[in-house]
């Protein structure tokens, strides 16, 4: 861009020296300084607004590619899973027609095996669940003074009830 060395920093300030002034020379400076920093940063920030637009259009074209891979191995998939499902029948078919059944329900000739196990049922967690989650640790209850054990009503009655005199 321009190439300002240290000789022609000189020659501009001792022209702007003569033809400002000196007591008006500091405040056009500042003036100077603070319109650069501006134009700076405006460039930076022209720069940067390019740079992401670029990165922007980097990932659409790096998105479009993932998802037509995924498409790809989506369709593999669907169709390994139809060979190997019409081997299957076949297999079966033919284990069945030579009269060798592995066992009842495959001689009946039914679907359900096919069919994926049923999920879990929902199990209530028993009735101590919210001890479990409070449980609070016996260190702490001897430092806090928290009793441990449980005593029964006569117990508390001697052990609290105010002293003959």
């Amino acid at each position: 861009m321009l190439d300002l060395g240290i000789s022609k920093m000189a020659l501009i300030g001792a022209v702007a020296l003569v033809v400002i002034g000196p007591e008006k020379l500091p405040r056009v400076a500042r003036t100077v300084g603070t319109l650069l920093g501006r134009a700076q940063r405006y460039v930076a920030d022209v720069k940067s607004e390019v740079n992401r637009a670029m990165d922007l259009e980097e990932l659409k074209k790096m998105k479009e590619s993932v998802e037509q891979a995924g498409r790809e191995v989506e369709q593999s998939i669907h169709k390994a899973q139809a060979e190997m499902d019409a081997q299957w029948r076949s297999t079966k078919a033919a284990l069945q027609g030579a009269g060798h059944a592995p066992d009842a329900h495959a001689a009946g000739g039914s679907d359900e095996e096919d069919a994926w196990p049923p999920p879990p049922q929902y199990r209530h967690p028993g009735k101590k669940w919210r001890l479990r989650r409070s449980a609070t640790p016996q260190w702490f209850k001897a430092r806090a003074g928290v009793r441990r054990q449980v005593q029964s009503g006569a117990a508390r009655m001697v052990r609290y009830r105010p002293k003959k005199r």
